[in-house]
């Protein structure tokens, strides 16, 4: 494994967001902005995977509605070490819907933090919003 271990006292998923983020910033320093977001999620879906983590690339995301499992077509861009989505976007800027949709994500399947990524800035770090329920 070579993404960075915890150590005591520190909050794993803590370390995990900054190792995403990290391999987010190696993406964006490779490619830059202006791209589509299907490059974006590919590129950090094999950064991640090279730093020995686990990724789940555009997992379904069913609804239940009133106990009946709908699959409305609903995709999570990327979820790593089953604890965090990564929802990717390649936009002039993030708005507020950006963030609802993250946080719909979330509620649905039943995940606690995510990360909302807009690769199509000059510095990655202003486009990087940390979200949890």
């Amino acid at each position: 494994m070579n993404f960075i271990s915890t150590t005591q006292g520190t909050d794993v998923s803590e370390a995990l967001t900054g190792n995403i983020i990290g391999a987010a910033i190696e993406v964006h320093r490779a490619l830059g902005p202006g791209l589509l977001e299907s490059a974006y999620e590919a590129c950090l879906k094999h950064e991640l995977q090279c730093k020995g983590m686990k990724v789940e690339y555009q997992k379904p995301l069913p609804i239940i509605y009133k106990e009946i499992k709908l699959d409305c077509g609903y995709r999570l861009d990327l979820v790593v070490e089953n604890q965090i989505i990564v929802e990717i976007k390649s936009v002039q800027n993030l708005l507020s819907i950006h963030e609802a949709q993250l946080l719909s994500y979330l509620k649905l399947s039943d995940l606690k933090k995510g990360l909302l990524i807009n690769f199509n800035v000059n510095l990655l770090k202003d486009g990087v919003r940390r979200l949890k329920i």
